[in-house]
């Protein structure tokens, strides 16, 4: 695997990253929805960059009170099965556990089962459902929530 860091994301990975949502959600978060999340107190945004500073994926988060809510975790096709999911919620966990929360929750498409295993693997269970959450195709959102006290 080639080399990747995981790094706060900043001001110059937003172009990229907006890129990386057009890719990957039916919904993409705006560059302008990003850049706004690095004033954001309660937000921790983490990117993964290739060696030469490429942004290969990253995971948006929010902790509030003990309580970490992932809002995307994305990778670029290219950069797909390499660990680069797995590195980017790891590193989140240390991040989240530091700022004082208890658990890490998420929603995710029934119908990604990639997601889904992924989740599973790094200890997520499933907690519960929400009816029509997606659009795009209209779709359930399984609730997968880690809890740190395992």
């Amino acid at each position: 695997m080639e080399e990747i860091k995981i790094i706060p994301m900043t001001g110059k990975h937003i172009k990229e990253i907006a890129e990386l949502e057009k890719v990957c959600f039916s919904q993409p978060w705006s560059e302008n929805s990003l850049l706004e999340e690095l004033d954001n107190h309660t937000a921790q945004f983490l990117t993964a960059v290739d060696e030469d500073g490429k942004v290969a994926g990253y995971i948006g988060s929010f902790v509030v009170c003990e309580s970490c809510y992932i809002s995307n975790i994305a990778v670029f096709p290219q950069y797909r099965r390499k660990g680069i999911g797995r590195a980017l919620i790891s590193a989140l966990f240390s991040l989240a556990k530091e700022k004082g929360a208890e658990s890490v929750s998420l929603e995710v498409r029934p119908s990604n089962d990639t997601a889904i295993s992924l989740y599973n693997v790094m200890g997520f269970e499933e907690v519960g459902l929400r009816k029509n959450f997606y659009r795009n195709p209209t779709e359930d959102a399984l609730i997968m929530t880690y809890s740190f006290d395992k």
